[in-house]
């Protein structure tokens, strides 16, 4: 491995803390690892023999908890499954309540003592909808802990996702410079959806070059932080990005979309105190047309069709659409286990 790119021992939270050429050599090596899995000799290397991994969900999951468990197995390690209330919660400093949590400079500490690697997922409700707040308690993980913290998705970044989807446009698109990428939002029946997704996609697309929109109906804002950063990496990698706020303008010409919903951060902590779900339904209301259909794939360049699962079908999108010979999803979430595993065998 290039020592430009070694990675061992490092945190994985958000794609903004690497280099491109981090994010090459991981895509990289999970391109060789996915090749080994499907040879008739299934030639994996046990690059994480009885290292562990401990894996800490306060959210639901199926794609991230089942790839990172098949990727330790692969490599020859164990991942150990953690959830509160099954563990004292980990708390920042004046959040403890007798009995139930446990501080996270003491968690961190313990299972540092214990294995090679904490895995988080935070947001959402169990962060009281603030935003920001699980990506800080992540960032407490990695003051205290003396192994690698990886970013599972807290309520900025997903990064892990992020991998994921370059590797997949990467397979389907060969050389991403110049190619056009949007990630657009999509209506759901739920408001309950973070933005990390969003985020991590745009982010990890202004690495490569690709010229980007981000669609969405006014109301529906990212972070400004994040889309200053994205226009800084255009400026250092090339490609070009732009807002719009009409799914039909948008897609034109694209090369892959993304839709995906996302909430209304303007309506939440730490924008609004108490968060004002009524006003989001309402938003949520005005566009439910919103949404991916055969009529808005024709004005694309035969795009490709992505999204992080799980869909609401019939509200982002319709099931000729995602069902159809230019969804790339299913992929989409195989090459979550690839990306990780390349990411586990690097970091740890």
């Amino acid at each position: 491995m290039n020592r430009d790119t070694e990675l061992r021992g490092r945190d994985f939270i958000t794609l903004l803390d690497f280099e491109r050429k981090d994010i090459d050599s991981i895509l990289d090596l999970a391109t060789d690892l996915k090749r080994r899995m499907r040879t008739p000799e299934r030639d994996m290397p046990v690059l994480l023999d009885r290292k562990t991994l401990f894996m800490l969900f306060y959210n639901m999951s199926l794609r991230t908890r089942n790839s990172f468990e098949v990727a330790m197995t692969h490599l020859g390690g164990n991942a150990h499954f953690l959830q509160p209330g099954a563990i004292y919660a980990p708390a920042l400093k004046g959040e403890e309540k007798a009995y139930t949590t446990e501080r996270i400079s003491d968690v961190a500490r313990v299972l540092s003592e214990m294995g090679e690697g904490i895995a988080i997922r935070l947001y959402g409700k169990h962060t009281g909808w603030e935003y920001g707040k699980g990506d800080l308690i992540l960032r407490e993980f990695t003051r205290w802990a003396s192994i690698p913290v990886i970013n599972m998705e807290d309520d900025v970044y997903h990064p892990c996702q992020a991998l994921a989807d370059l590797l997949t446009m990467r397979e389907r698109g060969g050389r991403l410079e110049g190619k056009k990428f949007v990630m657009s939002w999509a209506y759901s029946g739920s408001p309950e959806k973070p933005l990390a997704v969003p985020q991590s996609a745009i982010i990890g697309a202004s690495f490569y070059g690709m010229d980007i929109t981000l669609a969405h109906p006014k109301g529906f804002e990212l972070d400004p932080a994040i889309i200053e950063r994205v226009k800084e990496n255009v400026g250092k990698y090339g490609g070009s990005f732009a807002v719009a706020n009409d799914m039909d303008e948008a897609f034109e010409g694209a090369d892959f979309v993304y839709p995906k919903c996302w909430t209304a951060a303007r309506y939440l902590p730490p924008n609004k105190t108490p968060g004002d779900w009524d006003a989001i339904e309402r938003l949520f209301d005005q566009n439910k047309q919103w949404i991916t259909n055969q009529g808005r794939m024709d004005l694309t360049n035969n795009a490709w069709y992505m999204h992080c699962l799980p869909a609401d079908r019939d509200q982002e999108v319709t099931d000729e659409i995602i069902d159809g010979p230019r969804s790339v999803v299913w992929e989409e979430a195989g090459n979550r286990l690839h990306t990780e595993k390349a990411l586990l065998a690097m970091l740890l």
